[in-house]
């Protein structure tokens, strides 16, 4: 299948946080700006030319951050809908402090339809901790200027950070949801290998995350949002109805995706790998691979052809028919509704109906799942102990691709 998703990756941030390995540099100069946006837009208008985003639903920008391109982003917007004529949704990631007058206004004229704000806290000593630029009065007005915009506004909150209490903690939760947010992203701070933060830990002058305290505050985000009428659809995610964002449903349900830039990934059955090579530039495919992910591993665009030496560069996994059957169920159990009973013969069609139904047994048994009805038909879903308790739940579907 062709993609059904973009993600474009903007590589570039005003300063680095203390806590962060996502793939970014500290970049404050115009001209490189200019030219990652050039080079973008030519690439956009490349693929859009061969009707490779004919298909897409969904598009992404994240970094790093997009909101730094500043006026240039407009212009990427309207050209994405442009090689896009299919999509229903487009997010803008953005930082409060590069959300300058006007921007979220001129996003919406140009065509997006969500902004996803990286606000982490609105606990102003808790953000100079993680080495964030913006405070939380700052934050709050660039929420409101998003929905003033008649944007959707999503924000991302981090749980077990340095200064973080329970009454902290829940003040942001609160505040989050006084100030409108229809999304809510949370996630606990983990420490990355080769950040200041890991290296702080190292030397003994900063402690590792509490474990029993980010285990509470996921627990408390369940209970603060679920009561405001944002419920999770995904391990990590919360919206109120119809506030669910669409692109990262199709990460967890099988849609093929294109990723775009350093560091992007993508994933596509074979067909569309093989018909998508020459033009990103991809190595030939094995001929057992069922499903293919790619990651961009060097800067620059394939298209128009990058400057020698400049080339986009890939690391490929390829996946056979019964590790695409096992990723499929896995990634399912993410969402909270699960997955369908369709999806389970599929996958059994292609692993065998026994080790299928030994897997959900196992899953049942050790309470990380539980049947629900739905319509006429009914549901494997996680529950609150599989919510807790993923990576053991990921594990049992995962564990079908090799027989275990």
């Amino acid at each position: 299948m062709a993609p059904e998703a973009l993600y474009i990756h903007v590589p570039y941030c005003a300063s680095k946080c203390l806590y962060c390995d996502f793939d970014s540099r500290s970049c404050r100069d115009a001209a490189a700006l200019d030219r990652y946006a050039a080079q973008l837009s030519g690439c956009l208008r490349a693929l859009g030319e061969r009707g490779a985003l004919a298909g897409c639903r969904t598009a992404y920008l994240g970094g790093g951050t997009p909101s730094l391109l500043g006026d240039r982003l407009p212009g990427i917007v309207r050209l994405v809908r442009a090689c896009c004529p299919r999509l229903v949704e487009l997010t803008c990631e953005a930082n409060p402090e590069s959300m300058g007058d006007g921007l979220a206004g001129a996003l919406a004229a140009a065509g997006a339809t969500r902004v996803s704000l990286g606000v982490q806290s609105l606990d102003d000593r808790e953000l100079r901790a993680l080495g964030r630029l913006h405070s939380s009065s700052r934050a709050l007005d660039a929420l409101d200027a998003v929905r003033a915009a008649g944007l959707d506004a999503s924000i991302d909150l981090m749980c077990g950070i340095p200064h973080q209490t329970s009454d902290s903690w829940r003040a942001t939760l609160e505040a989050a949801v006084e100030a409108g947010a229809g999304h809510v992203s949370v996630y606990p701070l983990t420490i990355e290998e080769g950040t200041p933060f890991a290296r702080r830990v190292a030397a003994g002058a900063l402690p590792e995350p509490d474990e029993d305290l980010q285990a509470w505050c996921m627990e408390e985000a369940r209970r603060v949002l679920g009561a405001a009428g944002l419920t999770p659809y995904e391990v990590a995610s919360y919206a109120l109805p119809g506030k669910e964002c669409r692109h990262n449903i199709a990460y967890w349900t099988g849609v093929p995706y294109l990723g775009l830039g350093r560091s992007a990934a993508s994933m596509l059955d074979a067909d569309a790998y093989r018909s998508l090579r020459g033009a990103l530039g991809l190595p030939a495919a094995g001929g057992r691979a069922s499903r293919l992910r790619f990651v961009q591993l060097g800067d620059g665009f394939p298209l128009p052809p990058a400057p020698a030496g400049d080339g986009p560069g890939y690391e490929v996994e390829e996946l056979d028919a019964a590790e695409a059957a096992a990723e499929d169920l896995m990634l399912g159990m993410r969402m909270t509704r699960g997955v369908d009973a369709g999806l389970l013969a599929r996958t059994a069609d292609v692993l065998g109906a026994a080790p299928v139904e030994a897997a959900v047994r196992r899953a049942l048994d050790r309470g990380l799942a539980a049947w629900r009805e739905e319509g006429r038909g009914r549901r494997l879903a996680p529950t609150e102990r599989g919510w807790l308790q993923g990576n053991e739940l990921f594990s049992i579907m995962w564990d079908l691709a090799s027989g275990d």
